[in-house]
């Protein structure tokens, strides 16, 4: 195939790429990048907003719970009745959202309307997460598609490893305002890079829209929402309470550099997936999964002893940084043309798993203390490995469907 380029394709008959076309995957990088630093920068900077908006810390933190609660609910719903607009337009409305309700947080005096904002903010995050994938892998070749979906993912892990540590030092400097008008900024920016790199594509036809019953029932489909949901509850339950697993431990000092070594395997993984991945999609999804469950084993059998806990971290963050990719690259794959309505599911079995993470977790922290942590990881973990291991021609199969 002749690598076609942007400029030469007219916005109704955007053509697949031969080759990666970096400058365009790298714009919907940086919008996940913008929506992750969205989500989590109000933790990092609780005293500074409650003192500004004069509300409790306690409930400062409320801003990063509504704004889940916004791409829990609006995800599935928002994709499906948006499937036959156009993409691009459809992804500069996502992203136009985060720039109003940064720019609306930044100058607000009300918590009632800066709340608000945040919930508007999710619903943005839902659909533009629906969105990443499917279109990472309708801008290139068949056998592109899961190192397309890795280079638009990466924004997640640099986010979470230096997005947000970083963007929460700057707000101490410079005030929690000015940090969230930085990132409408950011946001302007990106807004033009679309513009710019990132091809327009058509909605689907009145007649070929996919419902939601249809597109669960496709083979494969279920087997990795089960897999994600899974993995996704494991990590966020040892991830949400890391703080008092380190302390009990005995290294309580040690949590940021902990989540650096994390933060930082986290980034090779994601690096490992996105070269693999066109031909080991269902080696990658199994010795990712094992590789996770052998450091909870790890980390409750020996979790007293410092080395172990920086080995057993590195190796978790090893194997959840690629997971996002394989698991959009399977259900892309799973769905088809249904491609969008199906991650629009993942992004709501994913924020359920975050919730659900906090809220066993926290159950388990009261009931068994931390020592509970890696039994509960392994009842996930084993489930989720048997079920990619059945699902060998549907979900994960050895080779991504070309």
């Amino acid at each position: 195939m002749t690598q076609t380029r942007l400029t030469d394709a007219p916005p109704h008959d955007a053509a697949p790429f031969d080759r990666l076309p970096l400058p365009g995957l790298l714009a919907l990088a940086m919008a996940g990048l913008i929506t992750i630093l969205t989500e989590a920068l109000p933790a990092g900077l609780l005293p500074q907003i409650g003192a500004g908006l004069a509300v409790s810390e306690a409930l400062a933190g409320q801003l990063v719970t509504v704004y889940a609660l916004g791409s829990l609910v609006a995800a599935v719903p928002l994709t499906v009745a948006t499937q036959g607009l156009r993409r691009r337009p459809l992804l500069l409305i996502a992203i136009a959202g985060f720039a109003l309700a940064n720019t609306v947080t930044a100058l607000s005096a009300s918590y009632a309307l800066t709340l608000a904002v945040r919930f508007s903010a999710g619903v943005a995050a839902g659909l533009l997460w629906a969105l990443i994938a499917g279109y990472a892998a309708r801008m290139v070749a068949p056998r592109l598609k899961g190192r397309a979906i890795a280079v638009a993912m990466v924004g997640t892990p640099l986010a979470l490893s230096l997005g947000v540590p970083g963007g929460t030092f700057l707000g101490t400097l410079i005030g929690w305002r000015l940090c969230f008008g930085l990132m409408s900024g950011l946001t302007l920016v990106l807004i033009g890079w679309v513009l710019a790199t990132v091809p327009d594509f058509p909605g689907q036809e009145a007649g070929r829209r996919h419902r939601l019953r249809a597109v669960l029932a496709r083979p494969g489909v279920r087997p990795v929402l089960f897999v994600t949901v899974a993995l996704v509850l494991a990590h966020n339950i040892l991830y949400t309470y890391i703080a008092p697993f380190l302390a009990a431990a005995g290294m309580p000092e040690r949590t940021d550099l902990v989540l650096l070594v994390f933060g930082t395997t986290s980034l090779a993984g994601i690096g490992i997936v996105g070269t693999l991945i066109a031909d080991r999609l269902r080696a990658l999804t199994l010795a990712g999964i094992a590789l996770f469950g052998l450091a909870a084993l790890a980390l409750g059998l020996w979790g007293d002893a410092p080395a172990i806990v920086y080995g057993a971290v590195a190796a978790w963050g090893l194997a959840f940084g690629g997971a996002a990719t394989l698991f959009q690259t399977a259900l892309s794959d799973a769905a088809g043309e249904a491609a969008d309505v199906a991650q629009s599911m993942l992004v709501t079995a994913w924020n359920a798993a975050i919730a659900g993470g906090g809220l066993i977790g926290g159950a388990i922290l009261d009931s068994a203390g931390v020592g509970g942590f890696a039994p509960a990881l392994l009842l996930l973990l084993v489930p989720a490995f048997l079920f990619a291991l059945r699902a060998r021609r549907h979900g994960f199969p050895p080779a991504a469907r070309a």
